[in-house]
C-alpha cells in the first residue's frame, strides 16, 4: 500500500507491518493505524508514522538506550488489550521531543509506547504508579528519579 509520511514522503509498505492501535493515541483517538519507519542514517531512532494522516508522525526510541534501568510492571488490563502471551511480544519505545540544540531534547518515560511486536498491537500506557518524568533529558550524565 501507498502512504504519505511526514519525514520520508511517499512510500510503498507491507499492510503486514500496520501496527494497529485500538483505543488510538492519547490526543489522537480517531488514528488507529501506524508503523514504524527508520529514521534513515539513524539506527537509535525510529519514526511512528500514521499511515492515515501525513503529519501525524512521532520521533522514538528505546528508553534503554538512554536510561537501562528504566523499568515499570504491565497492567493486566494492558496485557490482556494487546493480547501479550509472553515476554518475547513486548517492546517498549518513547516518544522523543527534539530540540535545538539537540543535547536539549528530551524523551517521555512516563508514557511508554507498549508493543506486542508479534501480533502488531500498540499502546500509549501512561504510568500512574511510577516516578518518571514526561521530558527526561537525554544526555547519560543526567538521571531520572530512581536511577
Amino acid at each position: 500500500m501507498q502512504i504519505k509520511t511526514k519525514y520520508l514522503g511517499d512510500l510503498s509498505i507491507h499492510e503486514d507491518r500496520v501496527i494497529q492501535f485500538p483505543d488510538g493515541l492519547p490526543g489522537f483517538p480517531n488514528h488507529k493505524q501506524f508503523i514504524l519507519l527508520e529514521l534513515p542514517g539513524n539506527p537509535v531512532f525510529n519514526i511512528l508514522q500514521s499511515i492515515q494522516e501525513k503529519d501525524l508522525a512521532f520521533i522514538v526510541t528505546s528508553p534503554y538506550h538512554f536510561y537501562s534501568s528504566y523499568a515499570f510492571d504491565l497492567s493486566q488490563s494492558i496485557i490482556d488489550r494487546l493480547q501479550i502471551e509472553t515476554e518475547s511480544d513486548v517492546d517498549v519505545l518513547s516518544i522523543v521531543t527534539i530540540a535545538e540544540p539537540f543535547s536539549k531534547s528530551t524523551i517521555n518515560l512516563k508514557a511508554p509506547l507498549i508493543f506486542n511486536i508479534r501480533k502488531k498491537y500498540g499502546k500509549q500506557y501512561i504510568l500512574n504508579d511510577v516516578d518518571y518524568p514526561i521530558k527526561a533529558p537525554m544526555t547519560s550524565s543526567q538521571k531520572v528519579k530512581g536511577e
